[in-house]
């Protein structure tokens, strides 16, 4: 379970995200405007922020700067706009925020970047405090009862910042499924089929996928080398 702080000024919103959010057994504070995110920030210390950028008294990205020059962003900040530009979401990204959602969100959208931003949260609580950018193979084990990946780096775990920024998407993308699909297959002992069943793919499709994204096929197996 992860602290999730919501920030947006439309009530609906905010509601249809908290219940989302608390059914995946998350337990979610919100705030309907800066002033508020603010005070979050510093009463609940969140692994995690889904942030609006249209907001009536300081805008998300003006929020982001800030917490990034004082220091404060050492969560991941995921923005959200119906109404942000290309280069909007770019300069957000550029600030420091993990990743952009474009309204109306999607529950799969929405779920799927949670997920890597509290994989990127764990990450930052474990890594070296002098970590440098480096792309080092990446192999995932399990944290047991957690269902989260833990990606662990031969260079001492040096990766979160190149994990999702820093990057073309593509090529975050690919190395994100890739660690993805190596942590189910060690989970099922390199069993495709159950893969398959717990990813939601048709066996052939994963099987391509797998082969598209350069996974070891033997590294889930027991007494694979």
């Amino acid at each position: 379970m992860a602290n999730i702080l919501v920030v947006d000024d439309e009530l609906g919103i905010r509601d249809l995200l908290s219940e989302i959010l608390n059914d995946e057994g998350h337990s979610v504070d919100v705030a309907e405007n800066a002033a508020q995110a603010r005070a979050a920030r510093l009463r609940e210390r969140p692994d995690l922020v889904l942030l609006d950028i249209w907001m009536p008294d300081t805008d998300g990205v003006t929020l982001l700067k800030e917490w990034s020059s004082s220091g404060m962003l050492t969560m991941p900040v995921i923005m959200m706009s119906g109404h942000a530009t290309i280069d909007t979401a770019v300069e957000a990204t550029k600030i420091g925020a993990l990743a952009f959602l474009e309204k109306p969100i999607t529950l799969q959208k929405l779920l799927k970047a949670v997920e890597l931003g509290l994989t990127k949260a764990n990450l930052r609580k474990i890594a070296p405090p002098a970590a440098v950018q480096v792309a080092p193979q990446l192999t995932v084990a399990t944290h047991p009862g957690s269902g989260m990946v833990g990606a662990h780096a031969e260079l001492g775990l040096q990766a979160q910042q190149s994990f999702m920024l820093d990057k073309p998407l593509r090529e975050a993308r690919d190395e994100f499924e890739k660690a993805y699909f190596e942590f189910h297959l060690a989970q099922e002992n390199g069993s495709m089929t159950r893969v398959a069943e717990k990813t939601g793919l048709e066996r052939t499709h994963l099987y391509r996928k797998l082969k598209q994204l350069g996974v070891d096929l033997t590294r889930g197996k027991r007494g694979a080398a």
